[in-house]
């Protein structure tokens, strides 16, 4: 199906936390908006399997797939071995001495990734947008915190945030608009572990409902933000930002709609609309004043470059993944460690860059549900073997036992880390995939060292016995977090993007998304400061609209 009109005063391609916000700021001041998404809609109340007997099996219900491709994969650092990822059901997941590529965990769909996150809305850290300046790394951001911080004080009152009175190293001018929510069982059994090493959990800040808001109720505690949240309580933007910007009445959201190339006016140097694919896989152009592309760090620099957009030679660089690390025990109390939210509460300890860590960035660790969600899982990655009554009476004896610590740190770009387009491999259009490739440096490979030690001392000062299950970025390339590919700065020399977040040299044309990020944070979720980056520029682009 084509778009209603063939003229907007803005396009923006994807419709997930750097693209909703965008448009739903924009059509709130008058302007005719069209937001092209490549993936479907979903209706949370009809679409999602957590109230089916079968829920397990199902997972989230992906409809559509974007296709990537994968570069060199990095040589395993033989010293970091008791990284590798393992459980009791199936040993040694990668068995190999490179790392590999597992997937990249992003979901095409009105909402994006958002769909099937775990609610977790985190402000940086402060010190994080001055990383060259304060510890000789990386790059600073061509911003402050001080400069987001309204903007994410606004977008913790739309979604719908909980969390407690303060958060450290991260200081606010106005409350979060919920209570937290408290502990589960579980994490208070850890967190009783946690106090024995003088260390404390925090309520975790979430876009989870804690009481009734936005016309929703509060969380259940099922547990099952990945599956995709059907109470309409996890502050998702399919759920928050687009029916703002429906609401508007000028703002038009286009599912399987797959933008293709940004079309430049050569003579202006300016954009002048965008080509895309519809469902049934026909071309359309639909003009536009301004195009924002907020496809994701894989998406954004695959369309940029197909469309030919890479001036600086910057489209793709500097890319960030998620650097994690679990480990899953049994306890001998019965903890129900499924019951709640997944992450609920967080160990911000070590949040704050420290170069006398060892490695320069920060990170943070929680308490987290694991796999642990239910029978199938405890029966197929907690057992080494056994079936019949064997399985039943280990199931009897340990269901509901597990408990999982996890941590995710800061990644460092590296110049062995990017994304650039697949000269072999095509998508369903014609037009070559995106290839992500990612190497750990030595920072990151001390980094998961140090969580692991501090993990195993959590779980054990928390009265865990057996670990069952091990997982990290050492050996496998799990991301969800993926980040930095457009860099944002204020030299074009060395990166994509301005301050107000629009491509250097074309005006017209600004980047929304994870893909701007100078550098990834402690660990911190990057949703929320994706929205807020968002509705900055939004507002920043009107106020220039208005000075003509």
């Amino acid at each position: 199906m084509p778009s209603k009109a063939k003229k907007y005063d803005c396009v923006v391609i994807g419709s997930g936390p750097g693209g909703a916000p965008f448009a739903w700021k924009l059509a709130s001041s008058g302007m005719k908006v069209l937001v092209l998404e490549a993936g479907a809609r979903y209706n949370p109340l009809k679409d999602y399997a957590l109230a089916d007997l079968d829920w397990e099996t199902k997972g989230f219900p992906y409809r559509k797939r974007i296709r990537v491709a994968y570069g060199k994969a990095q040589n395993l650092d033989s010293q970091y071995e008791k990284l590798k990822s393992w459980n009791l059901g199936s040993g040694t997941f990668n068995k190999t001495d490179q790392r590999k590529y597992l997937m990249y965990q992003q979901v095409p769909g009105v909402g994006g990734t958002t769909l099937h996150y775990q609610g977790e809305a985190h402000r940086l850290n402060e010190k994080a947008f001055r990383m060259k300046t304060l510890f000789g790394v990386a790059v600073d951001w061509p911003i402050e915190y001080k400069d987001l911080e309204p903007y994410y004080t606004s977008v913790e009152n739309i979604i719908g945030v909980a969390g407690p009175e303060k958060v450290p190293f991260r200081s606010r001018t106005k409350p979060y608009p919920l209570k937290p929510h408290d502990l589960s069982y579980s994490s208070q059994v850890v967190n009783k572990g946690c106090n024995k090493l003088g260390i404390n959990i925090e309520p975790n800040t979430v876009a989870i409902l804690s009481e009734v808001y936005r016309d929703a109720p509060p969380c259940n505690y099922c547990n099952g933000c990945v599956w995709g949240c059907p109470r309409k309580d996890k502050g998702s933007v399919d759920v928050t930002f687009v029916p703002l910007a429906e609401d508007t009445g000028n703002c038009e959201i286009l599912p399987f709609a797959f933008a293709e190339k940004i079309e430049v006016d050569k003579k202006s140097g300016k954009v002048k609309g965008v080509t895309y694919f519809d469902q049934a896989k026909k071309e359309h152009f639909v003009e536009a004043d301004y195009v924002a592309v907020a496809c994701g760090a894989v998406e954004t620099p695959k369309l940029l470059l197909n469309s030919e957009l890479n001036g600086s030679g910057n489209v793709g660089k500097n890319f960030m993944e998620t650097n994690f690390y679990e480990a899953v025990a049994f306890h001998p109390e019965r903890t129900d460690s499924y019951r709640g939210i997944p992450i609920d509460g967080i160990i911000w300890e070590w949040n704050d860059p420290d170069p006398k860590r060892g490695f320069p960035g920060g990170l943070r660790m929680f308490p987290t549900v694991g796999s642990a969600v239910g029978p199938l899982n405890y029966a197929l990655r907690y057992y080494r073997k056994g079936w019949g009554e064997d399985l039943a009476n280990g199931m009897k004896n340990t269901f509901g036992h597990a408990i999982s610590v996890g941590g995710i740190s800061e990644f460092l770009p590296n110049d062995n880390s990017f994304v650039t387009l697949d000269p072999d491999k095509k998508d369903e259009f014609g037009f070559p995939v995106a290839s992500i490739q990612s190497f750990l440096g030595e920072p990151e490979l001390k980094s998961l060292d140090f969580m692991q030690k501090k993990t195993k001392e959590i779980l054990e000062s928390s009265g865990a016995g057996e670990i069952v299950e091990q997982s990290s970025s050492y050996d496998l390339f799990a991301a969800t977090h993926v980040f930095g590919t457009c860099r944002m700065g204020n030299d074009p020399a060395n990166s994509v993007v301005d301050s107000s977040l629009r491509y250097h040299g074309i005006p017209n044309l600004l980047v929304t998304d994870a893909s701007v990020f100078p550098t990834s944070g402690g660990g911190e979720a990057p949703s929320l400061t994706i929205e807020a980056l968002s509705l900055r520029s939004a507002e920043l682009l009107l106020e220039s609209i208005k000075k003509g």
